[in-house]
């Protein structure tokens, strides 16, 4: 078998990515974290560059714009509803490269994922040139610096902007050049979306504005700690600490392919009719109160996106790996993830969204055991969520 029908197997057996535009009308603001596996570029092409099996992971906000007019450092700002929120995004990546960031933002989700290839177009040296271009023509990484030792290999002749380019393409930016990514999509409103954005730019402004030196740390402070700490404000889940005991940290500490697991299944399936199990859990009483609505609601849809093929610059046609932190043996996580992909109802809206319905109809009966003061936000919760997934049920049963 050709090996390029490996992969295209793969991402058929996987989730399909829902129409973008659809979706986005539905649910203009919303989050989507993404476990990137390893990659390996071609030898003898450019920079030789490779990761890790533990991958990389980038957060993507629709409905967010990012502001340069400060020296180019980006700055995120939340989209009004007047301003088709459902059209522009940012995506946010984290990488120890930095000295003056802890993270950086793309404008938008195709140049951020697939940079400027269109759908189903081939990665040639041509177009992986022209990405380069228009990175630096957005300004991506105006106003940041790199830590002085990751310039040292830098080739003779070579200006330091165009190395940091080289060393950044298929990590921050054009993920999807040499990586396959899982991708975790989870709805929000603008208020959440606002704590995020909000969290995110505090995250940067000590070292937007010299105070501090950022410094990545694996145990500590990686690219999943931003992200998931970020999707805490919007209260999807706890915060994760961070700058805890080196030693202590590394037993537990978030990684990837785990994080994107977990974010399905919080979003997902939480004991919604089980209204007294449910509220036993802190955060999702906070939610409740502070939002009115639960981690778990329609929408949060799981997308496989693999690399980009056919491909002259990475190779992508051997397994990518990207490791779960797990035992290998009897660990839950490769089970949860085989399952999460064999269901349509976690790949698919229209199978999202009618389990949902299904799920609060029978949630009614089950509201004893609440608390009186929690009782009014819970059915508040119920009735909101179950009617805009009927609703947008009819309009996809029109639509067809």
């Amino acid at each position: 078998m050709n090996p390029m029908d490996n992969i295209t197997n793969r991402a058929r057996e996987l989730g399909k990515h829902p129409d973008q535009d659809n979706y986005a009308s539905f649910f203009p603001y919303y989050a989507e974290f993404s476990a990137l596996s390893e990659f390996r570029k071609k030898p003898g092409v450019g920079i030789e560059l490779s990761s890790g099996i533990g991958g990389h992971s980038v957060l993507y906000l629709n409905g967010v714009k990012v502001d340069r007019t400060a020296n180019g450092y980006p700055l995120l700002q939340v989209c009004g509803e007047d301003e088709s929120p459902a059209t522009v995004g940012a995506g946010i990546s984290v990488n120890e490269h930095y000295r003056n960031a802890n993270w950086i933002a793309i404008e938008g989700r195709d140049f951020f994922m697939r940079g400027t290839l269109g759908v189903g177009e081939p990665l040639t040296h041509e177009n992986y040139l022209h990405t380069q271009e228009q990175a630096k023509a957005f300004g991506i990484l105006d106003g940041i610096e790199f830590h002085s030792q990751f310039l040292n290999n830098k080739p003779r002749g070579m200006s330091t902007q165009d190395y940091m380019y080289e060393l950044s393409i298929a990590t921050d930016f054009a993920v999807r050049f040499g990586r396959d990514a899982y991708c975790a999509r989870v709805p929000l409103d603008r208020e959440q979306m606002e704590a995020v954005v909000n969290y995110l730019n505090m995250l940067n402004h000590p070292y937007r504005e010299g105070s501090k030196q950022y410094t990545w740390k694996l145990f500590n402070d990686n690219c999943v700690h931003v992200a998931h700490n970020a999707l805490a404000q919007a209260g999807i889940w706890p915060a994760w600490p961070t700058g805890q005991w080196a030693v202590r940290a590394a037993f537990r500490f978030p990684v990837p392919k785990n994080t994107f697991v977990d974010l399905v299944l919080r979003t997902n399936d939480l004991p919604l009719t089980d209204a007294k199990s449910l509220l036993t859990d802190a955060n999702v009483r906070s939610s409740l109160l502070r939002w009115g609505s639960l981690p778990t609601k329609p929408g949060a849809l799981t997308i496989f996106e693999p690399a980009i093929l056919p491909n002259d610059i990475y190779d992508v046609y051997r397994n990518l790996k990207l490791i779960f932190y797990d035992n290998p043996f009897w660990g839950p996580y490769r089970f949860h993830l085989k399952r999460i992909f064999k269901s349509l109802r976690y790949t698919q809206l229209r199978d999202n969204l009618t389990h949902f319905v299904d799920i609060y109809s029978r949630a009614q009966y089950f509201q004893k055991h609440i608390e009186e003061d929690l009782r009014e936000c819970y059915n508040a919760h119920i009735i909101r969520f179950r009617g805009e997934a009927s609703r947008i049920l009819r309009y996809l049963e029109e639509a067809t």
